[in-house]
């Protein structure tokens, strides 16, 4: 046995060299041959080894497959790719663990080049990379050239360090079983295998990646495109609010308030060619969404326990006393300055005196307005409750309906003195 596997512990029963998981569900025309490629590519690679399989409720015969041929099988009631491979890390016997699909996809024969670098403690995770060998055959045109690579930018970007990986939704992977289990990955859909890469480059992992053959599966795909790629964005929310939330909705906002600002100064619209746009339409979408997604990436970003500390750390402006107050105060300068404009045009309005040529985008303006600061100062209420909320739990005091009475009092009044 190699003598770089010598020293771990607390492993189930007997140890191997590695352990092949194999999440399977109906994968009864594939998993059989995936099973023998595994053992033949580690007994090639003189590394003693088992194959355990995760029947992840397969109606089929798969189990009765890959126990013929030589895995060892495990059931995982829980629905998921995520939660079969839990389930087969924790049940593997090896100190390194390979998971691969059960669907003829991987290049099983490279096992024992994924696991060279773990074995030697010269990497702590090793991918195999589809992309360079995948073709249309074996791959969608949107996964290759769009949903992979966008997701391999958004994680990267979640781990806040430089991700040396071209390939983050590869399935075939080597790591140490006791490091893994000590990761904490959660993930019980495909997102498992972002969080895994997220967590660890954050846990300073060493990764490193080896390209491999992609070859077409045999049976049906068990990939729920929109399904699984929103629980790939719920994901890179949790882990990086500021690039999810943050960004995107300063712009929005930014691009909104030009948007008004020229509605105001060019109430005929904004000329393109021989047509003319008018952006009081979208304008005061984009100011409203985006100061919403801008308030709620915030309150992540500062809340979040998955964060890093940097990053919380530069949101930590949300949890001070005075950042509620002064959206609130915000927030409600912003909805009278609204009411007052909507109250002027009504005066005109009933007067009959003639509509002011920039009339609608003014009306535009004055809901914008309403909508807006009356999001923000809501926001800075509930923030400010919660704060004094934990400050409860914590013992340093409690929080009646008097206290809130009284803050809201406080902070109307800071409004009349800033009008």
């Amino acid at each position: 046995m190699d003598r770089a596997f010598a020293d771990d512990a607390g492993l189930p029963d007997a140890c191997e060299d590695v352990t092949v998981v194999l999440p399977c569900l109906d994968e009864e025309a594939s998993v059989g041959r995936c099973v023998k490629e595994a053992l033949q590519a580690c007994a090639l690679g003189g590394l003693a080894a088992e194959v355990v399989v995760v029947d992840n409720r397969s109606t089929d015969d798969s189990a009765a497959v890959a126990t013929a041929a030589g895995a060892r099988v495990i059931v995982e009631r829980r629905a998921g790719y995520g939660s079969a491979l839990q389930a087969g890390i924790r049940a593997a016997r090896g100190r390194v663990v390979v998971m691969a699909d059960a669907d003829c996809t991987y290049e099983l024969a490279r096992i024992p080049d994924l696991v060279g670098p773990v074995a030697r403690g010269d990497a702590d995770l090793m991918l195999g990379a589809r992309l360079q060998s995948a073709s249309h055959q074996t791959m969608p045109f949107l996964h290759r050239f769009v949903g992979t690579p966008v997701l391999t930018f958004l994680v990267a970007r979640a781990t806040g360090a430089e991700l040396p990986v071209s390939d983050s939704q590869s399935g075939f992977r080597a790591f140490r079983r006791d490091r893994m289990l000590g990761l904490g990955v959660r993930g019980t859909g495909m997102e498992f295998a972002s969080e895994m890469l997220i967590q660890a480059a954050r846990a300073r992992w060493r990764i490193g990646e080896i390209p491999t053959e992609y070859s077409e599966r045999v049976g049906d795909s068990k990939l729920r495109t929109l399904a699984d790629g929103w629980r790939h964005l719920q994901l890179i929310t949790a882990l990086a609010p500021d690039l999810a939330l943050v960004w995107p909705g300063g712009a929005a906002l930014v691009l909104g308030l030009l948007l008004l600002l020229a509605s105001l100064l060019f109430p005929a619209g904004l000329p393109f060619g021989s047509l003319l746009w008018q952006p009081l339409f979208f304008a005061p979408i984009a100011t409203v969404v985006g100061a919403q997604m801008l308030l709620a990436g915030c309150v992540l970003a500062h809340r979040s326990s998955l964060l890093a500390g940097a990053t919380r750390r530069r949101f930590a402006f949300v949890g001070r006393p005075g950042f509620p107050r002064w959206c609130m105060r915000g927030g409600l300068i912003g909805a009278w300055l609204g009411l007052a404009i909507d109250g002027v045009l009504f005066i005109v309005w009933i007067l009959g005196l003639p509509a002011p040529a920039i009339g609608v985008p003014l009306a535009s303006l004055a809901q914008t307005l309403l909508i807006t600061g009356s999001t923000v100062a809501v926001f800075g209420l509930i923030t400010r409750l919660t704060l004094d909320r934990r400050r409860t739990e914590l013992g340093v005091g409690e929080v009646g309906l008097d206290d809130v009475v009284t803050q809201i009092g406080t902070v109307t009044a800071g409004v009349g003195d800033a009008a």
